[in-house]
């Protein structure tokens, strides 16, 4: 039985960074994820001042509650969505001048409610060429706190700077969220600070995050569910079986709720508490799902919807529209390369089957330089011979070791 190691969630290693950096001594963070993300988000806190010891295994960060080191500093947040929108954030608990800037894949991506929020904050933020788009500046002076009101509706990761940032915060954040999506990636975020020594409350949509700052610790963090996604897929499309330790019942990670997806569609899937597995049963079912919370697996299901039955409906994932690329119109492009019949709206892509990988032919995917669409029709390239990628290097963003892993696993399916 292929047992597959996954590397460290991304989001937990961005997050363990942002809390290690801030807290309170030496933090020794264990098995991140080492990514071109992940990287970036280390180099940038290193030209803030922040001392990042780094071995193969763990990370050490040497916190300092009172902001970054240095008072001047150019961070460049390469094409990290987790470091474009949380290290200007940090930066602003501290006392100097900061510019951020991002490659151009990342220049494009929303920041404006998150800035919005933080200059209601008093933060003296200003973006130097598009509004609500990198590059900007933080001329920072700490942050006093007090209430604030977001619209999170296009990304979390607006909510969890905030929510990052509360504790550093002279009195405290009381942050009004009037929509919300990925709302498990807000779930991992408060019990993480909960681990720091922060405990977060709730109000109906209102988050209290109390004054008083984080403490260091030794943190573990699990295995990427999102990436865990593409190898569960592969089983269910090929009839064979996949376990990923150290993803199991209690995993802060809510795209592990994708295995749930593949079981009505026919798989089998058995969650221990330190494990999961996948068993394909040879039949795939049409289904119509709900993506909202778990949007980041949406490719990985339109990329196995062909094989299925019947067809494969995916709503409420406007929010795809904004990744590294417009995911939704990028997995219906290649779809219908490939030759499946595809649908879409504005939040929304129904997938029509072809029964047999027959109806399919290889192609050439393109990748729009999103590492998410290459892993998710790595898998369908299962079924369909021929298939290649203009970009195939782009997974180096979460996973670097994606095609040899992903091929190895193959050889054993």
């Amino acid at each position: 039985m292929p047992v597959v190691d996954i590397p460290g969630s991304k989001s937990v290693t961005a997050r363990a960074l942002f809390l290690a950096a801030a807290a309170d001594g030496v933090t020794t963070l264990v098995r991140p994820l080492r990514s071109d993300d992940t990287e970036g988000f280390a180099e940038g806190l290193g030209r803030l001042g922040y001392r990042v010891g780094r071995t193969p295994d763990t990370w050490q960060v040497d916190g300092r509650p009172q902001g970054p080191v240095v008072t001047e500093a150019d961070v460049q947040c390469r094409d990290g969505a987790t470091t474009a929108r949380f290290l200007p954030t940090l930066a602003a608990t501290g006392t100097g001048t900061y510019r951020f800037d991002a490659s151009p894949q990342m220049r494009r991506r929303p920041l404006l409610p998150l800035t919005r929020a933080l200059r209601d904050l008093g933060v003296d933020l200003r973006h130097e060429e598009k509004e609500g788009h990198h590059p900007l500046t933080v001329t920072a002076a700490g942050v006093e706190g007090g209430e604030v009101t977001l619209d999170a509706g296009q990304s979390s990761q607006y909510l969890t700077a905030l929510l990052l940032l509360g504790p550093l915060t002279r009195r405290g954040l009381r942050i009004t969220v009037t929509d919300l999506v990925s709302v498990p990636y807000v779930e991992i975020t408060i019990a993480m600070m909960r681990a720091f020594g922060v405990e977060v409350s709730r109000e109906g949509n209102a988050f209290l995050v109390p004054p008083g700052g984080y403490r260091a610790t030794t943190y573990a963090v699990e295995p990427d569910a999102s990436t865990a996604s593409y190898f569960f897929a592969a089983a269910a499309v090929t009839g064979g079986e996949v376990t990923v330790p150290g993803l199991g019942e209690g995993a802060l990670q809510g795209d592990l709720g994708f295995v749930d997806v593949l079981r009505r569609m026919g798989a089998q899937v058995e969650v221990c508490t330190q494990s999961t597995t996948v068993r394909g049963t040879g039949e795939l079912r049409g289904v119509t799902v709900n993506m909202r919370d778990i949007s980041d697996t949406m490719p990985t299901l339109a990329a196995i919807a062909p094989f299925a039955s019947g067809p494969v409906r995916i709503e409420d994932v406007a929010n795809t529209r904004v990744k590294e690329c417009d995911r939704l119109e990028a997995c219906a492009e290649n779809l219908r390369r490939l030759g499946a019949g595809v649908t879409t709206g504005p939040d929304w892509i129904e997938i029509r089957p072809g029964a047999t990988a027959s109806g399919l032919a290889g192609t050439e995917i393109k990748s729009y330089g999103d590492h998410r669409i290459v892993m998710s029709f790595a898998v369908t390239g299962l079924r369909v011979p021929g298939i290649s990628f203009d970009d195939p290097g782009c997974v180096r963003k979460t996973f670097p070791g994606f095609h040899e892993e992903f091929g190895a696993l193959s050889a054993r399916l």
